[in-house]
């Protein structure tokens, strides 16, 4: 499986931006695709992960309320709506998934729950 993450950019404080997520390859295998960020000198966090199979949701505190995580009709595509932006979330996005056939931590919050990572799309939020 591979994953393109994309729709970073530059926005002030308030704005809004829309992160894509497109994997390929045996997708059919994907539980659940999240998002996790890195800020400059931070440790990589969990954001939000969806499970493919119900579409249930779940968000960092930190981001709930302004983030929304949705899902294409199949496994393969994952959109971050993210609004009401901060300069606290200035950081690297990056998308993950989770393979059915592999046994990791099973923990979608932690980044050992997933098998697959996408490069990083830049997110910088200016005050």
């Amino acid at each position: 499986v591979q994953l393109q993450a994309s729709g970073g950019g530059l926005v002030q404080a308030g704005d809004s931006l829309r992160l894509l997520c497109t994997a390929s390859g045996e997708t059919r295998s994907i539980s659940a695709m999240g998002w996790f960020r890195q800020a400059p000198g931070k440790e990589r966090e969990f954001v939000a992960y969806v499970y493919m199979g119900l579409g249930s949701t779940s968000y960092a505190d930190s981001v709930k309320g302004r983030f929304t995580l949705s899902k294409g009709d199949g496994r393969d595509t994952i959109y971050l709506q993210m609004d009401s932006l901060k300069p606290d979330d200035t950081a690297d996005y990056y998308c993950a998934a989770d393979d059915s056939r592999t046994r990791n931590s099973g923990n979608w919050i932690d980044s050992r729950g997933y098998d697959y990572w996408g490069q990083g799309t830049l997110v910088t939020v200016s005050s």
